[in-house]
């Protein structure tokens, strides 16, 4: 079930770009992830209660990430998150850098659910998946 978006502010600082003034392309993950937890914790779920309350963690099991224009210092950025399945234990998302209405990266990401004492998949625990499959913007 798809579930309705979610976008998180982000400024480029000095530190995020290279030698040109450009973000240097590993930021985008960073900004990425940053963006996923503020987007569980908008759904209720900071992440050190679900270790606590659930003995889960979630992880990346893959990412696909396209590069289509440049962020450069100080840029105003937003990166948004919006899930497009979740089953099992897994959740598909798709993400994106933005800069005003222009798409300057995007991609999807796969995150598995895992039990933090086997480090194995499981399930998603219901709160948890009927939060991210029914919350409206």
């Amino acid at each position: 079930m798809k579930a309705a978006g979610f976008a998180w502010p982000v400024r480029v600082y000095y530190e995020d770009t290279d030698a040109g003034g450009v973000v240097y392309y590993a930021n985008y993950l960073k900004f990425m992830e940053r963006a996923r937890t503020e987007w569980l914790r908008a759904l209720g779920f900071e992440q050190t209660a679900v270790l606590r309350d659930y003995g889960i963690k979630f992880a990346v099991r893959a990412i696909a990430l396209d590069y289509l224009r440049p962020a450069w210092f100080d840029d105003q950025l937003a990166i948004t998150v919006e899930p497009m399945e979740v089953s099992g234990s897994l959740i598909d998302i798709a993400q994106a850098v933005m800069r005003d209405a222009e798409t300057l990266a995007r991609g999807t990401v796969k995150i598995v659910c895992l039990n933090t004492r086997s480090f194995k998949p499981v399930r998603i625990p219901p709160p948890i998946s009927a939060r991210i499959t029914t919350r409206t913007a």
